[in-house]
């Protein structure tokens, strides 16, 4: 007798596997250093929990990684990123708001103008990572690395 095994097994198991190639190339050292660059201003303000905040950043950071680096098969077969990007655009929106509500929650931060800035922060940090994740999964299918 053979084992039967559905299609949603195989998949994920297929997705666990390209996500662990993936995070190969990415280094924690780098993760730490970009939160730093994009949030210093934000630690130095508000004197929060770094660890904390670096902690969330960097995990929130990976998942924008794995999201480009799974989309970047639209890339390989010809579609502009932009494009790519728009049909990402709801997961990409909900890291965003992940993010900023869990900065917003650890430095408590009321102001308005503030906020909006963080927010934008928060943008450009998750749209760094989904570009670099987008790159590397493009470069790994060129290579037949996937």
């Amino acid at each position: 007798m053979n084992v039967i095994t559905s299609f949603k097994e195989k998949k994920r198991e297929k997705q666990i596997t390209y996500e662990r190639k993936m995070l190969r190339e990415l280094s924690l050292e780098k993760l730490k250093k970009h939160v730093h660059e994009c949030f210093d201003s934000f630690y130095r303000t508000y004197r929060v929990f770094p660890s904390v905040i670096e902690d969330g950043c960097v995990d929130i950071a990976i998942e924008a990684y794995l999201l480009g680096a799974s989309y970047s098969r639209f890339g390989y077969y010809g579609e502009p990123m932009e494009m790519v990007r728009r049909r990402s655009g709801r997961e990409e929106k909900y890291l965003i708001d992940t993010l900023f509500d869990f900065l917003c929650f650890w430095g408590n931060i009321d102001d308005v103008f503030v906020g909006e800035s963080l927010y934008y922060m928060c943008e450009h940090y998750i749209s760094h990572w989904w570009i670099e994740g987008f790159e590397k999964g493009k470069k790994r299918r060129r290579l037949k690395l996937h």
